[in-house]
């Protein structure tokens, strides 16, 4: 599968306070179908590819533009795009269809030698604690090396990071209580990310499943605990900035 994605004409400006699903600062390239936009974000997309397996006709990498609305339904879209699990691609319906809604639970997956995927009600927030991104569907950076901390940009194939993805210590999700339905991920300065509020953390293999409300997980790439943080990060310098 080709993953050169040319979106066509530049995006428009990104606006000062961003909307659900898109990354502050991010500017989105849009395509219009018969009652839908596609929006993309060329900087959260890792070529997963769930998109062009799903809708090859519509998502096209080597095409100019790349994407082309018009070759498939709205709902047809509206499914496909909601199974993009980076969060690069939404849609807007014009059609009086229904917006995407996050899952009834949260859920973290961690995936063999790539990132963690969040999918619910999400909030990522910036080291200051200020919100960057709510959103349903997220992927963040495990290998430490992404430009766009503490989203990932498929910087680890390059690094080739390696890991399976298993969870092993069964006591790193804890449950000291929480308020509200949301999920936040908070990264600290220099160190680990913060998850609080309701979710399930996944093994890869589907396995393991720990349910818990707060967790803090390695960025840095380096702990013997994966993908729980084991305080590494002083040890090698990890530089979040």
């Amino acid at each position: 599968m080709r993953d050169d994605r040319d979106p066509g004409p530049a995006p428009a400006a990104p606006a000062a306070e961003p909307a659900h699903g898109v990354d502050r600062g991010d500017r989105l390239h849009e395509f219009r179908g018969a009652g839908v936009t596609v929006t993309w974000s060329r900087r959260r997309c890792i070529h997963v590819g769930e998109c062009v397996f799903g809708l090859p006709m519509v998502f096209e990498p080597g095409r100019r533009p790349w994407v082309d609305a018009t070759q498939a339904s709205a709902d047809a879209l509206a499914r496909v795009v909601a199974r993009c699990p980076t969060g690069a691609l939404h849609c807007t319906r014009e059609d009086g269809g229904a917006a995407e809604a996050p899952p009834a639970a949260n859920t973290v997956r961690v995936m063999p030698d790539g990132p963690l995927y969040l999918h619910g009600d999400l909030e990522v927030l910036d080291e200051s604690g200020a919100l960057r991104l709510a959103d349903t569907r997220a992927a963040l950076c495990r290998c430490g090396r992404s430009a766009n901390k503490p989203l990932c940009d498929g910087a680890h194939r390059a690094a080739r990071f390696l890991d399976a993805g298993a969870v092993l210590d069964e006591t790193a999700v804890t449950s000291p209580g929480t308020v509200g339905a949301k999920l936040r991920a908070r990264p600290e300065p220099g160190g680990p990310l913060q998850l609080e509020g309701p979710f399930t953390l996944t093994s890869a293999d589907r396995r393991t499943a720990l349910a818990g409300s707060r967790a803090r997980l390695c960025r840095c790439g380096h702990s013997q605990n994966r993908p729980f943080c084991d305080g590494s990060h002083e040890r090698v310098g990890f530089r979040s900035g």
